[in-house]
């Protein structure tokens, strides 16, 4: 993070995002996408956008949920013939 902050304060103080990219050997794009970064959410440790990697998660267990209430349903739905 403060490798980053680093850089942009020199793209602020007017250095080329080109002369940044060579002295700090990363890509200009990169250092651009930063600076937007910062304009848009005012701070650059934000979280991942996206969609959540959902890890750990047990399927057989929803399964199971969901075919017990689809069971209810349809003893529900049966009750009102």
């Amino acid at each position: 993070m403060d490798y980053k902050l680093k850089i942009i304060n020199e793209k602020q103080a007017k250095a080329s995002y080109r002369e940044l990219g060579k002295k700090y050997d990363i890509s200009d794009k990169t250092i651009e996408s930063w600076m937007r970064i910062l304009k848009r959410d005012r701070s650059l440790d934000v979280a991942q956008r996206g969609r959540p990697t959902d890890k750990g998660i047990d399927y057989k267990e929803r399964y199971e949920i969901l075919k017990k209430y689809q069971d209810f349903l349809g003893k529900k739905g049966q009750k009102k013939k």
